[in-house]
């Protein structure tokens, strides 16, 4: 069985920028314990597998050890491949239906590249005491801290998020699904970084689904509803923000790196 694959940077304008993402187009579903095993053999933050079902695409999300809700530069990825590289579909609008739901992406051109924004649903944060441990993973006491799916470290500058060198193992040891650090940035509404070591990923470069909770809460910080954002990982990333009640809209572009072919036994 041969299984075409591609190798995307997303939220990137540039190749060896932004999170890099594994798409593989299917025909149809193979047992989860194959595409488990092609994610870890990728062993990038995520790979996407996605089956064409007339009017709409499925699609699945595993990073090298798991199978996830929600992923947003993966998603970015396979539209890219759908609209720009493939070119499955006429239009700009393509439907996937995931475990969050349906989720859509809009294509649009911008300055000669193409700009995909994400539809997807919002997870506002809310308030919670400092977890114990939380503070000896950071290496550092943060202003605040929210959670929602994950947890939301606020800190007051940019300069700390930066310099922050988490306990990957302390970290993996707390009880939500990752841990999201945020501070307002320089040339920017709000910078972050994010970290899931529990799921296979330390740091992931740009991440969409931190943004699910990330939009919400700057959006009320700063009384504003479309915003830019930096995920200042080492690849580092951009993301063009809106919140919209229920949903957010998260944008960006992405860059064909390589591609090839899957072999597998039948």
């Amino acid at each position: 069985m041969k299984i075409p694959f591609y190798h995307v940077d997303a939220f990137a304008s540039r190749p060896f920028e932004g999170n890099p993402a594994a798409v593989c187009p299917l025909e149809c579903w193979l047992p989860d314990g194959t595409l488990q095993a092609i994610a870890g053999e990728h062993n990038l933050s995520e790979t996407a597998f996605y089956v064409p079902r007339g009017s709409h695409y499925e699609l699945r999300w595993f990073t090298p050890e798991v199978e996830v809700d929600l992923c947003g530069h993966a998603t970015v990825a396979s539209a890219h491949i759908i609209f720009d590289v493939r070119r499955e579909i006429a239009g700009n609008r393509v439907t996937f239906k995931s475990k969050s739901g349906e989720l859509g992406v809009d294509k649009t051109a911008e300055n000669g590249s193409s700009l995909y924004a994400l539809d997807f649903p919002a997870r506002p944060p809310e308030p919670c005491p400092i977890p114990a441990g939380l503070s000896q993973a950071l290496g550092a006491t943060p202003q605040s801290v929210l959670a929602a799916r994950d947890y939301l470290c606020v800190f007051a500058t940019e300069e700390e998020v930066v310099a922050l060198t988490p306990d990957m193992a302390k970290i993996a040891a707390l009880d939500r699904f990752g841990m999201i650090v945020t501070a307002p940035g320089k040339d920017c509404d709000f910078v972050s970084r994010f970290f899931a070591p529990a799921k296979g990923v330390n740091e992931d470069p740009a991440t969409g689904s931190s943004h699910c909770t990330l939009i919400p809460y700057w959006a009320g910080r700063l009384g504003k509803t479309e915003l830019f954002a930096r995920q200042r990982s080492r690849r580092g990333g951009e993301l063009w923000c809106k919140q919209r009640g229920d949903r957010v809209s998260i944008a960006g572009r992405a860059i064909t790196y390589s591609e090839g072919t899957i072999e597998l036994e039948t």
